[in-house]
């Protein structure tokens, strides 16, 4: 999937477009910060998606590609654009959103399916491998994808703080002290010591 980024936020952008970038069935085709340059490389570049973050204001450019708008809690999308909440998506969650609304287009229909998640009315956490929740299990594979505590805090859209009581909590079930042993054991080519 061909994706073109757009956020007025550097920080925001980079995250996205590294989190992305590391997967072998997307590619970022274009990074944007302002409405006017978006428009003019999505024509450019044709991508089948432009994953849009709300901090970029721009009219749904349907005729180009399908958004999948990122939006604050709180906020409204635009009628018959796609969008999912920051702060309330795990990285599954989002990719589901973008093939979704490549394939599909936006429209209402869509729109409805993508705003599933309210954080205030999540059930958490989720139990996963070595006990991680699936926030905890999202953070520790950025972690072992190489990310700076800043870009998994942009990429997920979480504080710097946040990101770090996660490592804290992450090094406690991996009985860890360093991101290396971490990742091996995340990996599980952590050899007994």
């Amino acid at each position: 999937m061909r994706v073109l980024v757009a956020s007025a936020n550097p920080v925001v952008r980079a995250g996205l477009t590294a989190l992305l970038g590391g997967r072998a069935d997307v590619r970022v085709v274009a990074e944007t910060s302002a409405p006017d340059e978006t428009l003019a490389r999505a024509r450019r570049t044709a991508p089948d998606l432009i994953l849009l973050d709300a901090s970029t204001p721009l009219p749904p450019p349907s005729s180009v590609a399908p958004v999948l708008l990122l939006v604050h809690p709180g906020q409204e999308a635009p009628e018959g654009v796609s969008c999912l909440v920051h702060g309330a998506f795990v990285l599954d969650d989002l990719l589901r959103a973008m093939r979704a609304t490549a394939h599909t287009g936006a429209g209402s229909t869509v729109s409805n399916i993508l705003r599933f998640r309210n954080p205030a009315s999540q059930v958490q956490p989720d139990v996963g491998r070595f006990g991680l929740s699936a926030r905890e299990a999202e953070v520790m594979d950025l972690i072992a994808s190489g990310m700076t505590n800043q870009q998994i805090a942009a990429t997920c859209f979480i504080t710097e703080k946040t990101v770090k009581n996660h490592i804290n909590r992450i090094f406690a079930k991996l009985d860890s002290t360093t991101r290396g042993e971490a990742i091996a054991s995340w990996l599980g080519t952590r050899t007994a010591s």
